[in-house]
C-alpha cells in the first residue's frame, strides 16, 4: 500500500528518513511529502500537494499525518473520501470546521518560528537527547502565518466512514477514548470506525522509534 506521511509542525518530509527504509522492507510504499512552507504559503496549499499526491496513487493510500497534520490528513479525507483507505493520526487530533490549523505560538514576520524545547519538557520530549533535539531544533522550518492561521474547512461528511487509527504516544489510548468520548474531539466523536495503538513514546516517534512506529503503520496499512 502507498503510505503518504505528513509530518507536524516545523518539519519536512525528511523527519520521517528513518522510518521509511523500514516501511519499504515491510512491503509498502511510503511517501514521505515536503509540503509548501515558502513565505506566503497557505494551508490550501499544503492540502492542495497531498490531494496531488493521493490523485498520484495507483491505489487507495493510507494517508498518516503527525500533530497538527493530524488535521491535514483529516482535510485529505473530507476531500477525497472514495480514495483514501485510511486515515493513521499520530500523537494529534483533528481541528473542527473553522478552527485555526494551528495557531499555538507567536508570529514573527510572517511566521511562526519553533518556539524552544522548553514548550515541549516532559512526556513529549523525555525521550529525545540532547543532541538529537539541538539537530532538530537547528533543521526546524518556521511554519507560514497562512499555514498556523488557516481555517479548517470540512465540507463532506462522507470523511467519517474513512477508518482512523490514533497512534498514541505521549498519551494512552484510555486517555484518547476518554476524549473522544466526552466530545472533546468532535470529528473523531462522528467517525465511525477508530482503532486505537499504543507506542511507548515521546510526540515525535519517527525520530526516538523510527523502527516501532514503521511496524505499527505496516500492520494498520495491512488491516482491512
Amino acid at each position: 500500500m502507498d503510505i503518504l506521511l505528513l509530518a507536524g509542525l516545523w518539519l519536512d518530509g525528511s523527519a520521517w528518513d528513518d522510518v521509511v527504509p523500514a516501511l519499504r522492507t515491510l512491503g509498502h510504499r511510503p511517501v514521505p511529502l515536503t509540503l509548501p512552507a515558502q513565505d506566503g504559503a497557505t494551508l490550501d496549499d499544503q492540502l492542495d500537494a497531498v490531494l496531488a499526491a493521493i490523485d498520484s496513487s495507483p491505489e487507495k493510500p493510507m494517508v498518516v499525518g503527525h500533530s497538527a497534520a493530524s488535521t491535514l490528513a483529516w482535510l485529505a479525507a473530507d476531500r477525497r473520501s472514495a480514495t483514501v483507505a485510511k486515515v493513521a493520526m499520530i500523537g494529534g487530533f483533528p481541528n473542527s470546521d473553522g478552527e485555526r490549523y494551528a495557531d499555538f505560538f507567536d508570529i514573527e514576520d510572517g511566521r511562526m518560528p519553533f518556539p524552544g524545547w522548553e514548550k515541549f519538557e516532559g512526556p513529549d520530549s523525555a525521550d529525545l537527547d540532547v543532541e538529537v533535539r539541538n539537530g532538530m531544533a537547528a533543521k526546524a522550518i518556521p511554519v507560514p502565518e497562512g499555514v498556523a492561521r488557516g481555517a479548517v474547512r470540512l465540507t463532506d461528511d462522507r470523511r467519517f466512514d474513512v477508518p482512523v487509527v490514533l497512534v498514541c504516544p505521549e498519551f494512552s489510548p484510555a486517555q484518547a477514548r476518554e476524549w473522544i468520548d466526552a466530545g472533546d474531539v468532535p470529528e473523531l466523536s462522528k467517525a465511525r470506525h477508530v482503532d486505537y495503538v499504543d507506542i511507548d513514546s515521546g510526540h515525535w516517534p519517527m525520530v526516538s522509534k523510527p523502527a516501532e512506529l514503521a511496524r505499527l503503520l505496516a500492520a494498520t496499512a495491512g488491516e482491512d
